[in-house]
């Protein structure tokens, strides 16, 4: 049975949105939501994830593949990348009558920066209500992190030590130095601890975010109490970890499908 696919939009820019793919079923869909990497840049988009999304949802997952405005665009970066993310959970909301969504156990899956996002997003799930982002509506069960940028301000000085302009830079307004306060409220590490249940998937032959990134946070987040699992997978890079085609997926499959049986 082949998904229906339907470009959905939650904002006014051309960026603010999603592909929802999901099965005519009687009963409601558990929904995975999908955020692409791509270091925050408007050159990358939301089809590195189509394999991905069209693999879970031919296993009868729900998937919101979200778009979100990115550096180079307008609004995109501080804030309103980070809002964006929260205003596409949220639109869940909106979609669950029409579309028959079980919102109960939303799992977000990120890759990359996409993952970052992810993981702040599981922080905001537990914030106090503030006013410096938009509030996150819909509940999320679990995040997985796929070769996850879990610290801004070391992947800004593995840039720096590179000789590379930083991304992370570009996304925050400033260097670590510069904006400090603002990368203690969106780096994952610096969020801790998280309670949501999330899982921390990283190869060893990454050479885009090193596999320290996420083995630091492991660490840390131990240490504080989050519930939390990292999984290394030896002879895996950067990308293989969303082919799925590769047994570097069936590691997100098993992690998935941990929450429920479908």
């Amino acid at each position: 049975m082949m998904p229906n696919k339907v470009k959905i939009s939650y904002g006014q820019h051309p960026s603010q949105y999603g592909v929802l793919r999901v099965l005519e079923k009687k009963e409601p869909c558990p929904v995975v939501v999908m955020i692409h990497g791509g270091f925050w840049q408007s050159r990358y988009d939301l089809e590195e994830n189509n394999p991905i999304a069209e693999d879970l949802s031919g296993r009868g997952y729900a998937t919101w593949n979200i778009e979100y405005r990115r550096v180079g665009e307008d609004g995109g970066g501080w804030k309103g990348t980070f809002n964006d993310v929260i205003d596409a959970i949220n639109h869940l909301s909106q979609l669950k009558e029409s579309y028959h969504l079980d919102l109960s156990s939303v799992i977000v899956i990120g890759h990359s920066a996409g993952a970052h996002l992810a993981l702040w997003l599981a922080s905001r799930a537990e914030a106090k209500s503030d006013q410096m982002f938009n509030k996150l509506l819909v509940p999320i069960k679990k995040v997985i992190s796929l070769a996850g940028v879990t610290d801004l301000k070391k992947m800004w000085e593995f840039h720096e030590e590179k000789g590379m302009k930083s991304h992370v830079s570009a996304l925050m307004g400033g260097s670590p130095h510069e904006v400090a306060e603002r990368y203690k409220v969106v780096s994952p590490i610096e969020l801790l601890p998280i309670k949501i249940d999330h899982i921390l998937i990283h190869g060893v032959l990454d050479r885009h975010v090193p596999i320290e990134l996420s083995k630091d946070y492991y660490f840390k987040a131990t240490e504080q109490g989050s519930n939390v699992r990292l999984i290394v997978l030896p002879d895996v890079e950067h990308f293989k970890i969303i082919d799925p085609t590769s047994t570097a997926w069936d590691s997100v499959i098993d992690t998935i499908r941990s929450s429920r049986t479908l």
